[in-house]
């Protein structure tokens, strides 16, 4: 079912994608059939946030931000098919799942998963989400976000029990995410799917943002015993998926 009042502003976005020189709100209320009340209302609310820019004669125009949302989709499309081949070999080299994930509205989202013949069952899939608090993948994208923006973060976020490991107390998921930080890499045990093992690391962009993780999961036992070498590699892989990204660090 669609909401009537999002309907309208990608309504908007597209009649004044084929007006570069920009419409007034008269203008795009005719052309929509829109009462000019609520033309004017989103339109105002769109302005304001930066999604319309005002030109001339009252004229409205695609605004800077959906610049900014525009360039952030490419990269993270670009991402997902220049990690593709890294991811496999990764696989190949741990011989366990692999998964990448971005950060999307405050939660983490699956991009990638590279499954090995002995993975063991899960429940992550490619674009499910999963809280960031609990996942190997989502503590290494925290872990490197500025602070302000996680402090931001989780002051929002609930840590919900999920299985008796997760981690429920803010201040030691704070000394943690500082830990994880100084190694270059977190973990997940069975934090969020019982007897599931994660080790997960971070991706950088060419700005030296956090952008996505990487994680390699299987059973505890068997990633404990291979842990340096599955750091190793996957380590190695995030590095290699950076400097793709153009980081340089």
């Amino acid at each position: 079912m669609s909401v009537k009042s999002a309907v309208r502003v990608l309504e908007i976005f597209e009649l004044l994608r084929d007006h570069p020189q920009g419409l007034n709100i008269k203008e795009i209320a005719n052309a929509l059939d829109f009462p000019q009340s609520s033309t004017f209302h989103l339109v105002k609310t769109l302005y304001e946030r930066g999604y319309l820019s005002l030109a001339e004669l009252k004229k409205y125009k695609l605004g800077p931000k959906l610049i900014q949302l525009g360039t952030r989709s490419m990269e993270s499309m670009d991402l997902t098919r220049d990690a593709r081949l890294p991811l496999t070999r990764l696989m190949e080299q741990v011989e366990e799942t692999v998964f990448m994930a971005i950060l999307s509205d405050g939660e983490m989202v699956y991009v990638a998963k590279v499954d090995n013949n002995r993975s063991i069952r899960t429940t992550a899939q490619i674009g499910s989400r999963k809280p960031m608090y609990c996942t190997g993948l989502g503590k290494a994208i925290l872990a490197f976000l500025p602070k302000e923006r996680r402090a931001k973060m989780l002051a929002h976020t609930p840590l919900v029990p999920l299985t008796e490991n997760t981690v429920t107390d803010h201040e030691e998921f704070e000394r943690l995410l500082e830990h994880y930080k100084e190694q270059g890499y977190a973990t997940d045990d069975g934090e969020n799917e019982e007897g599931l093992y994660c080790i997960a690391a971070p991706v950088f962009e060419a700005n030296g943002q956090v952008i996505a993780a990487v994680s390699v999961a299987g059973p505890k036992e068997r990633m404990i015993k291979r842990h340096e070498f599955i750091v190793f590699h996957l380590t190695q892989t995030t590095k290699l998926i950076s400097r793709n990204m153009g980081f340089m660090a």
